[in-house]
């Protein structure tokens, strides 16, 4: 396993706070991680530079992790009044990581091996370094969607700078396919073109164009850090653009809705790390 401080550093860098260490009970679920990142865009876009989650995480910044250092005195806001943000939330690696199952990709090299998980190809990711997520025996309805059996959910991953990775804007709806989905494509070319909606690939090569990138405070090296998910096949739309799925979020959704949508469609349970 990588070095527990530069795994901390990775998800401050995806969340846009200062995540620490604890040896008390984690305040940052591993759920709550992909719906942050998920929502981020989505809030950035009706021009609100912060998010107010959770209570006992409180108001999170919607600044770009390139624009913050979350290790020294953080920048003011850009626009508008009041004090500059860095919320910072800990966890207890005990409780959040799940070292049984790391597994490191980095010298591994499927060629023409094929893998699946839920009945369909799962591209592993090779190259890099997979450190656990614990989210066994934490939903509704056991950890079928963990598996490797034909129920079990596939394998997606969320590559952040990727638009089409998180939750965006557009009047299109899933019944005006194809033209939603062409909308859902375009976004990721054309900025002014977003749809509404959840984005992920089962291409771990597409994820790692969009991925995000930081420099470790702890060792000096170069990361790119991607979150490995399971989508949900009910809850999913194939984009017309190759390899990219798409989870809806109906219009007019409430915060709490978009959450609970997120959470029964796209469940993370890896933090992947590349040294570049």
């Amino acid at each position: 396993m990588p070095d527990i401080n530069v795994c901390l550093e990775a998800l401050s860098v995806l969340c846009g706070c200062r995540v620490e260490s604890s040896s008390s009970e984690s305040m940052l679920t591993t759920q709550d991680l992909v719906n942050i990142v998920a929502l981020r865009e989505y809030y950035k876009q009706q021009g609100f530079k912060e998010l107010e989650y959770y209570t006992s995480i409180g108001t999170l910044s919607l600044q770009d992790g390139d624009d913050l250092d979350m290790y020294s005195s953080p920048p003011a806001l850009t626009e508008g009044p009041g004090p500059s943000l860095q919320t910072t939330v800990k966890i207890n690696p005990e409780d959040f990581f799940h070292s049984q199952y790391n597994y490191d990709f980095t010298n591994i090299k499927d060629g023409d091996k094929k893998f699946l998980r839920g009945n369909e190809q799962y591209v592993r990711p090779c190259g890099w370094n997979r450190v656990a997520l614990r989210v066994t025996q934490k939903y509704d309805g056991g950890d079928t969607w963990l598996g490797t059996a034909k129920d079990a959910w596939p394998v997606s991953y969320h590559g952040y700078n990727m638009d089409g990775s998180l939750i965006l804007s557009h009047e299109g709806k899933p019944d005006d396919e194809p033209k939603f989905l062409d909308a859902a494509a375009a976004c990721l070319v054309n900025p002014e073109t977003r749809g509404k909606g959840v984005y992920s690939t089962p291409d771990i090569k597409m994820a790692e164009k969009y991925c995000k990138r930081f420099k470790s405070k702890v060792d000096g090296k170069t990361y790119q850090v991607v979150l490995q998910n399971r989508i949900n096949p009910e809850k999913r739309k194939t984009c017309q653009r190759e390899n990219i799925w798409v989870v809806y979020i109906p219009e007019g959704s409430t915060d709490i809705k978009t959450r609970a949508i997120v959470q029964e469609s796209i469940r993370p349970y890896g933090l992947l790390l590349k040294q570049v």
